[in-house]
């Protein structure tokens, strides 16, 4: 089946800004023409792939013919590459991943930064919960994604890349009145100081007080801090406890732990957070070589993964 590339071009462009209207803007052509463009592909493929509301959203089938667009891309633009001149060396390829915020501010960053320089590669980053990463992949917008979860999606390949250890920290102040409560009441004492999360899709916290002390209680207070920077000088200035991953306590904090600026507060106590590389199983070159130092970078930098 040949699908018509100005209709392709037409829904991305409706599914990517939101709007006919915006993406009749974007490719410098009528709205009408946009909306008769879709629904030629829509009549093609015998499928509804837009639902049309305030704003444009795909369709499950919207979703996967997204994920069609963003690989036949990826690959022209390999192509484009093999093709040029060896002395043209104004290219640059843009090759979209979504990582979550601990990986992308540590190891991921360390690891690929090489092969972006070396191959002209544009990083393209989307950062999300890795409980929440995957679903761009399958949306089409991302090639790559670091995620928790380790079965693939249909046409892509999941690799294993090793464990995230996260420990409970706190600044001294904090250690103190965790002491202090410990003392004066029978209620879990950590649960009267705020945590630090970084957005309301983490989901750290809950598993580290079930898992580290059987609590299920999810009324507790807590701040959200969604950039790294702030998550780390809120724990230092004592607004709460966090959960801090050690590959970036090696790398990025040692200072603030060997000072004592910052206290394990249950030493002995963590949680693991196994990682997966999810992409598809069809790579253009220059994704393949992104793949392979994501790959190596994590096991230099990560927990080995741990077998059942």
């Amino acid at each position: 089946m040949a699908l018509d590339p100005k209709q392709l071009e037409a829904f991305a462009a409706t599914v990517q800004t939101g709007s006919m209207a915006l993406a009749a803007k974007q490719m410098h052509i009528t709205l009408a023409a946009i909306s008769i463009r879709i629904k030629a592909l829509e009549a093609q493929l015998g499928q509804r792939l837009l639902i049309r509301g305030k704003t444009a959203q795909a369709t499950r089938a919207g979703q996967v013919l997204l994920a069609h667009i963003s690989r036949t891309r990826l690959l022209e633009a390999d192509l484009t590459e093999r093709l040029a001149s060896p002395s043209d060396e104004s290219q640059w390829l843009a090759l979209p991943v979504a990582v979550n915020a601990d990986s992308l501010a540590s190891w991921f960053l360390l690891g690929v930064q090489e092969t972006l320089r070396t191959h002209r590669l544009l990083l393209h980053s989307v950062v999300d919960d890795q409980e929440h990463t995957l679903q761009w992949l399958q949306n089409g917008d991302v090639l790559g994604c670091v995620t928790d979860l380790p079965k693939p999606l249909r046409g892509c390949t999941a690799q294993p890349l090793g464990t995230m250890r996260y420990h409970c920290l706190g600044n001294p102040a904090i250690a103190k009145l965790l002491r202090s409560l410990k003392k004066k009441t029978h209620a879990p004492a950590l649960l009267q100081i705020p945590a630090l999360c970084f957005n309301r899709k983490d989901q750290l916290q809950e598993r580290f007080l079930m898992e580290a002390f059987g609590l299920h209680e999810a009324n507790y207070p807590r701040h959200y801090f969604p950039a790294g920077d702030a998550y780390h000088l809120a724990m230092l200035e004592g607004l709460g406890w966090g959960l801090q991953a050690d590959v970036q306590m090696r790398l990025q904090w040692r200072g603030n732990i060997e000072s004592g600026r910052l206290i394990d507060l249950f030493p002995g106590q963590y949680i693991d957070v196994p990682l997966y590389w999810h992409s598809w199983s069809q790579e253009s070159a220059q994704a393949a070589r992104l793949t392979a130092a994501v790959i190596e970078a994590a096991r230099l930098h990560l927990l080995p993964s741990q077998t059942p």
